[in-house]
């Protein structure tokens, strides 16, 4: 996935409020940029950080640029942006380059189930149906290491209950954990900071429901899937 335009680098100045962060450009102005990313985004809003940022001149948009890498500056980076996973796992579904999942014709995303909730992507074709839920990972406090989720979610939770009861019912049920990190190989669950999402997944385990977990290739060009990773749960 090619960014639409082209990123411009800046230093974050802050975070706040979720959804906005204060940066200063290369030119010395300081703009408002969006984050769309709802997480705490632990260790990734150090004032001072390198920040990629994606302008736009739409004039619906109130916020003129959207924070998408954090740059380590050893020639690693870290997507920030939520969306990312879903519209990157979308285009490799559709191109049938996601190693892992059956053959299938139909690649159906946001489709309705369960009490109240959408899959990701629900995936047709020879045998059971094959529900996907996505998510993003972007916290590493271990060297090699990418933790999900940085932060309580019930949300989360709620997603894995959904999948225990599609895997009982027969169908396939997949959580995939999209790493946007470049410098982790390993993928496992950070429990302290949400012991009621890994009993969840532990649940959801149990029912039947699969893991898998997929790095990111990411440059200020571009994220793409790369291989897959070791998950340790």
């Amino acid at each position: 996935m090619e960014f639409a335009t082209p990123l411009v680098p800046a230093r974050l100045i802050r975070r706040y409020k979720r959804f906005l962060a204060d940066v200063r450009l290369e030119d010395g102005r300081e703009v408002t940029a969006h984050c769309a990313n709802p997480g705490s985004m632990m260790g990734l809003a150090t004032p001072g950080t390198k920040v990629w940022l994606e302008p736009n001149d739409d004039p619906k948009k109130k916020l003129k640029f959207g924070w998408r890498l954090v740059d380590h500056e050893n020639g690693h980076f870290t997507g920030v942006d939520t969306s990312v996973p879903n519209r990157a796992l979308k285009a490799a579904l559709m191109a049938h380059l996601v190693p892992g999942l059956p053959d299938y014709t139909l690649v159906r995303p946001e489709v309705k189930y369960g009490k109240n909730s959408r899959i990701d992507f629900l995936l047709s074709g020879d045998g059971p149906d094959t529900y996907v839920e996505v998510k993003s990972v972007t916290l590493s406090r271990q060297t090699g290491l990418a933790e999900f989720p940085d932060s309580v979610t019930a949300r989360g939770a709620k997603h894995l209950a959904e999948l225990a009861k599609v895997a009982q019912a027969g169908h396939r049920a997949v959580m995939f954990y999209l790493v946007q990190r470049t410098d982790c190989s390993i993928v496992t669950l950070a429990r302290d900071l949400d012991p009621a999402y890994g009993a969840a997944f532990d649940a959801a385990a149990q029912a039947g429901v699969t893991r898998l977990a997929q790095a990111c290739q990411i440059t200020p060009q571009a994220i793409t899937l790369g291989p897959q990773l070791d998950f340790r749960p």
